[in-house]
């Protein structure tokens, strides 16, 4: 078994092919939208990706950095994780060449690029341990480009602010990043933790299929109003306006310190791309 092709035939299927949810999402948009720019922008989005599809090429340009999250099972060991880590960075190259993605990883200070998305820590991979699998795992590769990516916020948020405070910090977020992360978006929060875990977890909520709620019922019930209010404010596919600006709003929280409310936002255009596998090491 070759995990480096695995990760290959991955970042393929996550840059051509939409998930099934997503393209369901973007054409409920689509018949729901009533402003022709916005609609006209949502069918030539529609219509982007049956071309990508057909000719088997990547649907956006811009084929983002190389996130993946790696999900480790029960009895593997050290020298295993470090292999299949290795494997990884080397179907990250592999991927860069022959699909090919764009070599958008750079030295962020000198701007001197790497030309294969590998160096300096990237590809980015999150790591975590799953009980549930034995000597399995399960990679999932998420491209994310940049122009959802520099939209990303974190309020290091007071108890007092409440959470009053989180709704406004959310939506101040989405209004000013306005048509810059390519709505209709995708809206990934963060809450709670410190402030890296939160904006870790707001990356992570992005994972989740659309219309997928949290368990939690009040998570769940603020996703939704959270989701009502940010197509209330008119800005539309592409910021052209309109009444379909976000496709959902994923909530993932974890304990904090008493005294901060840690809040991150991780935007994600209307290409939420991912792709997962789940392999038998044996």
């Amino acid at each position: 078994m070759d995990i480096s092709e695995i990760v290959v035939e991955l970042f393929k299927e996550a840059v051509v092919l939409l998930p099934q949810d997503v393209n369901n999402a973007l054409n409920v948009a689509y018949s729901e939208e009533t402003e022709n720019l916005s609609k006209n922008t949502l069918k030539a989005i529609i219509e982007n990706n049956k071309i990508a599809e057909q000719k088997q090429v990547p649907l956006c340009q811009d084929t983002g950095v190389p996130i993946i999250f790696l999900k480790i099972g029960k009895n593997i060991n050290s020298s295993e994780i470090m292999e299949i880590m290795e494997d990884i960075k080397e179907g990250v190259k592999k991927a860069t060449e022959t699909i090919p993605l764009r070599p958008n990883v750079v030295h962020p200070i000198t701007r001197e690029n790497f030309k294969t998305n590998v160096g300096l820590q990237s590809p980015f991979i999150q790591v975590e341990f799953d009980e549930k699998l034995n000597r399995e795992i399960e990679i999932t590769v998420f491209p994310k480009g940049a122009g959802s990516e520099n939209m990303s916020a974190l309020k290091m948020l007071t108890p007092s602010d409440g959470i009053k405070g989180v709704k406004e910090f959310i939506l101040k977020t989405v209004v000013e990043a306005g048509g810059k992360p390519c709505p209709p978006i995708v809206v990934g929060v963060g809450i709670g933790g410190t402030a890296d875990i939160a904006l870790k977890l707001a990356k992570k909520a992005l994972l989740r299929k659309i219309g997928e709620r949290h368990p939690d019922e009040k998570i769940a019930k603020l996703e939704k109003e959270l989701l009502e209010k940010i197509n209330k404010l008119g800005i539309g596919a592409m910021g052209l306006g309109g009444k379909i600006t976000s496709l959902d709003v994923f909530i993932e929280i974890a304990g904090c310190h008493t005294a901060s409310l840690p809040v991150g936002v991780c935007i994600q255009c209307w290409a939420n791309r991912k792709a997962s596998r789940r392999i038998k090491l044996d």
